[in-house]
């Protein structure tokens, strides 16, 4: 297989170098978003430059203001774009999960009013599917919408959902709810959109050991939505759900933390057991060939699915292979460059330490990649069912109504 550009693409990839060198921040601002700091004003101004250049998710269709472009060039330009101290991208969310299912189930009004706010980082997006009960089976989910009393036909959510990405500074969100407590767990579920900045939903932050509040608890008390926000007809939630699933593990199964040209520079400047730079360590660089060979697995899959979509196919349980292996990557890693490091690798104050200590916030991070998206067990055996054609493992919940389920005592 050659993978090599055509004339086509070395040609698109020069115009994105050109683009690229002329609008890209030539500098790195500080990655504070999550805590609502100055690097939001810059992300947003920078996706906003994209979209006008028509370099924001490339693939959408033209109806949407953007320009209908093949997948390769996505590839093209995301390749393009890593090799750039650009800001950080808080809308990976709702472009990646939450606005491609609106696009794929809302009806027209809906769509008409988030697709283009989104596409230029006007507004933000969150995805409310975990619930402290459920862990990864999000079918479990008892966050309950119930039909208004007033014959309105207007819906009142009541619940609570946890581990919430980026919900302390969204615009929107979409959630799954249980509409239906008689049908087995998979088959009551129904998902609507909701303003996160309703007076009824209060997020709170929680704050990890890597000391960044990227998630969050989120609840919902009677809050009231109109079957308009509706995505999806009543309680076939989980057909739905799945779509944003299977974008979820593209999304999140990219590169994360501190990665390749942050380990090479180090392994470049730090002295190994005999003196040498560590990258002439013979047991290092077969650590990195191990590497190299699972990340270029990993773009080719990732390409596989960005085909996939461009053609308007949902995408597919492959997905779980890029996020489980992506993610133990970023630990593993992070975890060699720590000692590589040696005295340096326990210092965590950005100030002192090598690389304003990207690897030491990159392993206290990692373990929540390995939960984030289902956890590595849950993907295991998506992969060994769904990809491999393995049997299933046993389930007895599988056609019971979800109200008859044993519950923790």
């Amino acid at each position: 297989m050659d993978f090599n550009d055509t004339p086509e693409e070395a040609a698109y990839r020069a115009g994105v170098r050109e683009w690229l060198a002329k609008n890209a921040p030539k500098s790195a601002v500080a990655d504070d978003w999550e805590g609502g700091g100055d690097s939001m004003a810059a992300s947003k101004a920078w996706q906003a430059k994209k979209a006008a250049a028509g370099y924001a998710q490339i693939t959408w269709p033209k109806e949407w203001g953007a320009p209908g472009g093949t997948p390769i060039q996505q590839v093209i330009f995301n390749q393009e774009e890593a090799r750039r101290p650009v800001p950080p991208n808080p809308f990976q969310i709702g472009l990646g999960m939450c606005v491609p299912t609106v696009m794929a189930f809302a009806d027209e009004d809906t769509k008409k009013r988030f697709v283009g706010p989104a596409l230029r980082g006007e507004e933000i997006w969150c995805q409310l599917f975990s619930e402290p009960s459920g862990g990864s089976d999000v079918a479990a989910a008892r966050t309950r919408a119930e039909r208004a009393s007033d014959g309105s036909g207007d819906w009142i959510i009541s619940g609570q959902k946890v581990w919430t990405t980026g919900a302390q500074f969204s615009d929107y969100g979409i959630v799954v709810t249980r509409t239906d407590p008689d049908a087995p767990k998979h088959k009551g579920l129904t998902m609507f959109w909701v303003d996160m900045h309703d007076p009824g939903i209060e997020v709170r932050p929680i704050h990890q050991m890597s000391g960044g509040s990227g998630f969050n608890e989120v609840f919902f008390t009677n809050v009231r939505v109109k079957d308009s926000q509706r995505v999806g007809a009543v309680n076939d939630g989980w057909r739905v759900s799945l779509v944003t699933l299977m974008n979820e593990r593209l999304a999140v199964g990219g590169p994360s933390g501190a990665g390749w040209r942050e380990f090479m520079e180090a392994a470049r400047d730090v002295g190994g057991l005999d003196g040498a730079p560590a990258i002439k360590d013979q047991a290092l660089r077969e650590k990195i060939a191990d590497w190299y060979v699972a990340t270029e697995g990993l773009k080719h899959t990732r390409n596989r699915t960005l085909t996939a979509l461009s053609r308007g196919e949902t995408p597919g349980p492959e997905n779980s292979i890029g996020k489980i292996v992506s993610a133990m990557q970023m630990q593993d890693l992070a975890a060699t460059a720590l000692e590589m490091l040696d005295q340096y690798g326990i210092v965590s104050d950005p100030q002192l330490a090598p690389l304003h200590a990207a690897f030491q916030a990159s392993l206290l991070s990692a373990p929540a990649m390995r939960i984030a998206g289902g956890t590595d067990e849950i993907l295991k055996n998506i992969i060994a069912e769904r990809v491999l054609g393995l049997p299933q493992d046993i389930r007895v919940d599988k056609e019971v109504a979800f109200k008859d389920l044993p519950r923790g005592r």
